[in-house]
């Protein structure tokens, strides 16, 4: 089997948290995790109670997640959406639409499976923050293996440019988290420590003040307000 590039991040001020701390428990309500890669974000979710379905296009990562959650359907997305059974209270794209060629009308299709009063999070990646920004001014736009400028990545997203996308979704963001460079993960494991902890806090800190230009990535949590996109 392969190896997956996209890994938890665990420290309290990432993506992942967040997620996993909007949604608390479950209580044996349905998920749907879209881009589970080998399902270690439905895993934590099925812990915290819910029932979660995994979609992942790779196979052999969608092999992993099978016995970290209820059920796993292997689907590319970029083809076409995969028939769902019954309804989800709550829909995660986690680090998945920047992958896709054409993500609104997937994100539309799956949508019309959300249970009423359901939510949407979203996760992505915020290509104007402020390093990528200088990169520009010095004429460098490097792809890496992860990160905002992951070779992978086929779509680009601001703070401004997600609103409007979700707006476009048919959906409504009742709070917009912004989330700092995940330092525990770039920075060698022998510096972790009090001094690390204290600059990851105040780089979080920094995020939420200035989430356009020190956001790393958003998290978006969301409603739908009407069943069909603008």
């Amino acid at each position: 089997m392969t190896a997956s590039p996209y890994q938890l991040k665990p420290d309290p001020y990432s993506s992942h948290a967040v997620i996993l701390s909007r949604l608390g428990q479950g209580q044996g309500l349905r998920a749907l995790d879209v881009g589970a890669a080998d399902g270690f974000l439905s895993e934590l979710l099925t812990r915290q109670g819910w029932q979660v379905t995994a979609l992942e296009r790779d196979p052999a990562q969608a092999e992993k997640a099978r016995g970290r959650c209820h059920d796993v359907i292997v689907a590319d997305l970029d083809q076409a959406a995969p028939r769902l059974q019954g309804t989800f209270d709550v829909i995660v794209y986690g680090d998945v639409l920047e992958h896709l060629n054409d993500p609104l009308p997937v994100m539309v299709a799956l949508n019309r499976v959300l249970a009423p009063g359901g939510r949407v999070i979203v996760s992505v990646p915020n290509v104007a923050h402020l390093w990528v920004r200088l990169s520009l001014l010095f004429g460098r736009w490097d792809y890496a293996d992860r990160g905002i400028l992951d070779r992978t990545h086929l779509r680009f997203f601001t703070r401004r440019s997600l609103g409007a996308f979700l707006r476009d979704a048919g959906l409504r963001a009742e709070e917009m988290v912004a989330t700092p460079v995940p330092l525990p993960l770039v920075v060698p494991a022998r510096l972790h420590g009090p001094v690390l902890d204290a600059m990851h806090s105040l780089a979080a800190a920094a995020a939420r003040v200035w989430k356009g230009g020190l956001a790393y990535q958003f998290v978006a949590v969301c409603r739908r307000v009407s069943h069909e996109p603008r």
